[in-house]
């Protein structure tokens, strides 16, 4: 199958060096977003906000719900979490990730293998936004077997990077304003769009 029948490419992106302005911009966001959380200005987590509390729209509220689910990647140790913007790197990610068995913490210890670490603070991160959905009444079915979904995603992300030229066609992608299939392009989008179901269901309650 050729890679062009992959189902990534389509968002456009700003080349040459999108994936790690894009790292750079959650570190930035969701450390100051947390730090703020941190002396009240927001309520966290934001699925819990009421119409009266500050930034309880629902572009607020889903992008600060995709930040505390991106927050267990920014503390794995030593700011390994940089490799997820690494094209050399996603062999190893997607191969630690699709290892990993699941598991349904949202409190998490790393065990000080990078890879593994980078795997438990994914799956963490979604079992943050299905407490999360819970809290705002989301409807289950969408987020029933959301590390299922993912892991399918995953595998096919596994396979466009093992096919021959890889590289070459991650560096072509860049220049033609598309997003490759990195991991943590994958990650992003799929907390994207969990979390704006999470906002969309806060707001009608």
């Amino acid at each position: 199958m050729s890679w062009r029948a992959w189902p990534f490419g389509k968002v456009p992106a700003t080349p040459p060096d999108a994936p790690h302005a894009l790292l750079a911009d959650i570190e930035k966001r969701g450390r100051q977003y947390l730090d703020e959380a941190d002396i009240g200005k927001w309520v966290y987590p934001a699925c819990k906000r009421t119409a009266s509390d500050a930034g309880a729209d629902k572009e607020q509220v889903c992008n600060h719900t995709r930040l505390e689910a991106m927050r267990y990647l920014l503390t794995v140790p030593r700011g390994e979490f940089r490799l997820l913007a690494e094209p050399n790197s996603q062999a190893a990610i997607l191969d630690a990730y699709l290892r990993q068995l699941p598991h349904d913490e949202t409190v998490i210890e790393f065990t000080g293998n990078t890879m593994s670490d980078l795997a438990i603070a994914v799956i963490a991160g979604f079992n943050w936004l299905t407490h999360c959905a819970g809290l705002a009444g989301a409807d289950r079915k969408t987020f029933s077997g959301t590390l299922n979904r993912f892991r399918r995603v995953a595998m096919s992300a596994q396979k466009w990077w093992e096919m021959e030229g890889a590289k070459e066609r991650y560096a072509q992608m860049l220049q033609a304003q598309q997003e490759p299939p990195l991991f943590l392009n994958l990650v992003w989008a799929d907390y994207g769009r969990l979390a704006n179901e999470i906002a969309a269901a806060r707001r009608a309650t």
